[in-house]
């Protein structure tokens, strides 16, 4: 019986890198989609063992009831990765109230739901495993994508409050943070190869690193509440305007 992760946003982008990484390494990855089923179905026919699964995270209730039914289901659940996020934009000038709700929701209130649904009731062997995909602006914020990055700091301060809840030591929550890796938003190629290398290193940080960063977080090594940056040294600079824009000025 292989060990089961489910990964949020599973078909596309980072996390696909982050279901591939699993599945290469011999787990059982359910992935997640919204929309993305061609994908989704594509990238399981790849793994050794691989299920698709479908919800929309605006819905709270709905996503709630995709962790029960996989529960009672897997026999050894061990990682949940929320991976998946809406990303669009406004300002700190500008509040969009619609972008806003989807941000909070999808980013922040639903994964939260998710992950405690999970660790109440999954059956695990090795003890159940959160991780949560923040980003660096929890550290180096900028008042671009404003709904976004206010719903991943919601999200973020979810992390340690969760850790310090479960009583069984077994049980670990971490938050992982990546910077600038992939094309964001309507980036032109040229326009990401400049901003991701907007960090300390002046590099392009390669997502598989995010996805071996997950994979050691699944084992537990690290204290539970912790968040590990993945992003070059990103968060440790002080930006004035999201990396989308210092791009282009």
């Amino acid at each position: 019986m292989l060990p089961a992760v489910l990964v949020t946003g599973g078909a596309r982008r980072i996390g696909a890198i982050i279901a591939r990484t699993f599945g290469q390494a011999g787990w059982h990855v359910v992935i997640h989609h919204k929309d993305s089923h061609d994908e989704a179905e594509a990238l399981a026919a790849t793994l050794p063992s691989a299920e698709i699964v479908q919800c929309d995270l605006a819905d709270i209730a709905a996503s709630a009831s995709l962790i029960e039914e996989l529960v009672s289901r897997l026999d050894d659940w061990r990682v949940l990765v929320n991976s998946a996020a809406v990303f669009n934009p406004d300002t700190a000038q500008d509040l969009d109230p619609a972008i806003f709700h989807e941000a909070v929701t999808v980013n922040a209130a639903t994964p939260a739901r998710m992950a405690q649904v999970f660790l109440a009731k999954a059956r695990s062997k090795t003890g159940r495993r959160v991780i949560d995909l923040t980003d660096m602006k929890i550290a180096n914020p900028n008042p671009d994508f404003f709904s976004y990055t206010m719903a991943k700091h919601a999200f973020a301060s979810t992390v340690r409050m969760m850790a310090m809840a479960q009583a069984d030591p077994a049980d670990r929550v971490y938050g992982l943070a990546p910077g600038a890796m992939l094309p964001s938003f309507d980036q032109a190629p040229e326009e990401h190869l400049t901003s991701g290398r907007m960090n300390l290193l002046q590099r392009l940080t390669d997502p598989q690193e995010l996805a071996q960063a997950a994979l050691f977080l699944a084992e537990g090594w690290l204290a539970s509440g912790e968040t590990l940056f993945v992003d070059s040294g990103q968060h440790l600079l002080a930006q004035p305007r999201d990396v989308l824009f210092l791009a282009r000025e």
